[in-house]
């Protein structure tokens, strides 16, 4: 038995919820759903440059679940501007922090 998904812990939420390519209609597109804790890595790791340690503790994960969240959205970002997907944020097990 897996054990149970811990909430992690987000600072904001984001300023969009859905980005997609410019000029090809929505219903066309296939869509990539990116959750609000990878948003959040993605936001610690790359925009704010923390260490994985230090981003993880932040989040309230293990250094270890920090890079399983931030490989998993690294793949879907990079899966939808390589392949012309739109990009939906949306979910995830969170709450919303002060830090």
């Amino acid at each position: 038995m897996s054990r149970p998904v811990k909430q992690r812990c987000i600072r904001k939420d984001p300023a969009s919820y859905y980005f997609k390519p410019r000029g090809i209609p929505l219903k066309d597109l296939k869509e990539n759903n990116l959750t609000l804790d990878e948003l959040e890595a993605i936001r610690l790791a790359d925009l704010d440059r923390q260490y994985q340690q230090q981003a993880a503790c932040k989040m309230g994960v293990s250094r270890q679940t920090f890079g399983n969240i931030i490989k998993s959205a690294h793949h879907k970002i990079a899966d939808a501007l390589l392949r012309g997907k739109a990009l939906k944020i949306k979910g995830g097990f969170v709450k919303k922090v002060r830090i």
